[in-house]
Order: C-alpha cells, then structure tokens, then sequence
C-alpha cells in the first residue's frame, strides 16, 4: 500500500499549523490551483501577482480539497489549517519532504536550456527508479518549494528547476532543494534588464552552489565565456567536485562530431578512456549539450550508461520548446515548430540554425519571432543582431512582433518582411490567414508576448484535414 504523501499530523508538525474541522487524515496531493486538485488534495493559498488563493478556499473545498493552508486571520471556516503565513507554510513543508527523503537529488539552472535539460534528466532516471521532477517551469520562489513538497517519500530520484530574475533568488532555492548535484546549463545575455551583466548573470545562477549537500558535485558547462567566474564561484562555495560538459576542448565530458539534421542529432561522447555514442530524436547542437549534462549527472548517480543513451534516445521536444506539429495531410502538411514558451539571442540563433535545415513540403518557410523580454538598455542591439541568423535560416517570409522586434525589422531585407506587429493580438489573424498547407513555420518569442496563442490558433485552423 502506498503511503500518504503527508499525514495531517506530519502537516502541522511541519507548519506548525492549527487544524479546524479537518476531517481528512492524510494528504496526497498539494495544489495552489482551486480548479487543478489531485486526489485527497491540500489546497495552499498563496498570494500572487495577480490573484490571491485566499479568494479561492471555499471554491477548492467544494471542489473536493481534503483541506486548505491558510494564513492566519485571512479564511475562516471548516476545512482549514492555519498557519503563519501560506506561503511560507508550502516552504516548511517543501522542507519536510526533503528532510526525510532519501532520493538522489540534482538542481538544475542556467540561462538556457534548464527546462530541456531536467526533461533529459527526467527521461534518464525514469529508466532507472522512481522519479519525481518538477512540471512545466515551476522554478520560481512558489514552484521549486511546491514541486519540493510533492516528492514522495519513496522517491529515488528528484530533479529540480531553478529560475531567477535577479540576484539572491536562486540561493535560498537551493539551500531548500540541498541538491547533490548541481547542474548550470549555460550562461547567455538572459534578464540582463534585472541583472545588468552577463558576469552578474553568471554570479546569480552560482547561487546554487550554496545550497549543495556535503561531498555534492557542479556539472557546469564549459562553453561560454564565464566558465572561470563559476569554477571560483564553486571553490568560494567549498564544492571540492566539479565535472565540466560541452564541446570545448580538455572537458570531462566533450562532445566531439556533431551531426544534426531538421529532425535528429547524434555525437560521440568522449568520457576519460571511454566514448558513447548518443543519438537524438530532436535536432540542435544545443540538444546534444543538454543531453550530455544528462548523461554525466547519471554517471554520478550511479546509471549505466547504456541506460541513459537509451533513455535519451526517445527525449522528446516539450510543448513551446521546439515541439513540432504535422497539421493537416499527410502529403502536404503544414508544420509547426512551437518555440513559444521562451526567447534570448543564444535561444534564438540556435533555434534558426534548427529552422535553416528544414523543408517544407512544397509551400515556404515562414517565420514568427516576437520580442526578447528583459534585455535592458541593450534590447534593441540584441534584437538588431539577430539579422544574420535569419537571413541564414532561409525563411522566405517574415513576422516580427513586439517593439524591440523594429530595429530587426530595419536590419532585414524588405523582400522577406512579411509584416511587424505590436502585439500578438494584433498578429494572429494576419498570419493564420497567409499560411498554407505545405508551409513550414517556426515561431519563437518570449512567453509574454503571448505567441502561444497564435500557435493555438494555427492549430484550431490547419488541425482539421
């Protein structure tokens, strides 16, 4: 029989909580969504930016929450536990969980490709035991102490993601994780409006080193020109265990030989004595990067390699980070490459590389790229640069979105400049009306300027043969 995720002594023990009319006697499931409840669920009521959970109790209560975690003074009622502050409520019991869990834990941060990488670790460790990984991106001050509190006892893997936007966000995540491996993905000009500098980047994503349990290891990637600031960030930090991964020369684990075509990617892994061969079912050198983090964090946690080379083999893109869609007939499709979620010049340049090698099946390449978000004083310079990149993914028709999306606009060719938009609202109807079966279509922004629903839309036309 599988034990409760939390038993509501071990709740209140946790938040130091006070029950009133609780029936339930155990939790299984945490949310902080009143419409989103698993199976005898604590619904927590934090304050966001936009909505605050208190609003939402009796809603998750009648929709069959075992219970609500509220902040004293702010909901009262049957079905509540009260305690100082909801939030921080989710944090003690976050805490609890990873106190008594005796899983293999790894954080995961960096400026690209965090999501992607806990997905190859996700995959990777599935294969070998019980896995729990966070969903979506719930990195944040809320995400990582929920995903955190949904571990279950008998986990033998956790992965963890790590975001910030600015310094000392990241440090208290991950003395809350206590990782025994610590993965820093790359390092790229990402919330430069937040931070400043690429070395205070840099400098923010090491937060995560402070977290590290005793005898933990950095897996950093060595190719980016802050390698050296994070190799001090490490030893200022006491972790005595560094693995480096990446293309560059002299790293523990270097990719050599790099093949990628429109819809696959393969290398050969160099490891000390020994070489593995990794093959893809997405394309990019960026994937390979991700994917070998992946395989030298499962070296460390104890996995055969033929284990993880099997298990990234069927790595899939997730939805908004390069998923693609087939729309339509078979014959002629129209195909989708949902690059959505996020944007950063490194992000982009790679993703266009990806674009460049595909084919439409007949029709012509179209491209959809909105507004990089908290760049700074150097967006316009940022986005400007990109000019290149797109001229060399042969895209025959172009949408740009977004202000800071003028000064690529006046970098490109009027002949490809399809049209520049200042919102996505503004572009959707445009562009579903100008695509064709046949087409292929790249789109890739920043989540906030709301591309996704441009995909979406895409999707309800061409779904339909």
């Amino acid at each position: 029989m599988t034990p409760p995720l939390f038993t509501l002594a071990a709740v209140l023990d946790a938040t130091r909580g006070r029950a009133e009319g609780v029936a339930a006697e155990a939790i299984n499931s945490i949310s902080i969504d009143s419409r989103e409840l698993g199976p005898d669920a604590l619904f927590v009521a934090i304050k966001g930016d936009r909505f605050d959970g208190h609003d939402f109790v009796d809603t998750a209560l009648a929709n069959g929450a075992a219970a609500a975690l509220v902040s004293e003074g702010r909901s009262a009622g049957p079905g509540r536990i009260h305690v100082a502050d909801a939030l921080d409520g989710l944090r003690d019991l976050g805490r609890a969980a990873r106190a008594r869990s005796r899983a293999f834990i790894v954080g995961v941060t960096g400026s690209v490709g965090k999501t992607t990488t806990k997905e190859a670790l996700r995959t990777v460790f599935e294969a070998a035991g019980q896995t729990h990984a966070s969903i979506k991106s719930f990195n944040n001050h809320w995400g990582v102490p929920l995903m955190l509190a949904r571990m279950p006892e008998n986990a033998q893997f956790g992965v963890f993601e790590m975001g910030m936007n600015a310094p000392e966000e990241i440090r208290p995540l991950s003395r809350m994780v206590r990782p025994h491996v610590a993965v820093i993905t790359s390092i790229a000009p990402v919330h430069l409006e937040g931070l400043g500098s690429i070395e205070a980047i840099a400098r923010a994503k090491a937060e995560i080193f402070d977290g590290l349990e005793p005898g933990g290891t950095a897996v950093i990637n060595a190719d980016h020109g802050q390698l050296q600031l994070l190799l001090d960030a490490a030893a200022a930090a006491g972790v005595a265990n560094v693995v480096t991964f990446g293309f560059a020369r002299g790293v523990d684990w270097q990719i050599l030989d790099p093949q990628t075509d429109a819809s696959a990617s393969s290398a050969t892994i160099l490891h000390g004595e020994h070489s593995y061969k990794l093959g893809l079912a997405v394309p990019g050198r960026h994937m390979l990067s991700n994917a070998t983090a992946a395989l030298a964090v499962a070296h460390l946690a104890g996995i055969a390699p033929e284990v993880a080379l099997r298990a990234l083999a069927g790595l899939a893109a997730q939805p908004g980070r390069g998923e693609r869609l087939r729309l339509g007939p078979d014959d002629k499709p129209l195909l989708v490459v949902n690059e959505s979620y996020n944007a950063n010049p490194v992000a982009v340049v790679a993703a266009l590389s990806v674009f460049g090698q595909i084919e439409p099946a007949g029709g012509r390449k179209v491209l959809v790229l909105g507004d990089m978000l908290e760049l700074g004083p150097q967006a316009d310079q940022l986005h400007a640069g990109l000019a290149d990149a797109v001229r060399d993914s042969g895209a025959e028709r172009i949408y740009l979105v977004g202000p800071h999306m003028a000064a690529l606009a006046a970098a490109l060719p009027d002949a490809v400049m399809a049209g520049h938009f200042p919102s996505a609202a503004e572009a959707v109807n445009v562009i579903v009306d100008d695509l064709a079966y046949g087409d292929a279509l790249m789109v890739k922004g920043s989540n906030g300027v709301g591309l996704s629903r441009l995909v979406s839309a895409i999707t309800t036309r061409f779904g339909q043969s």
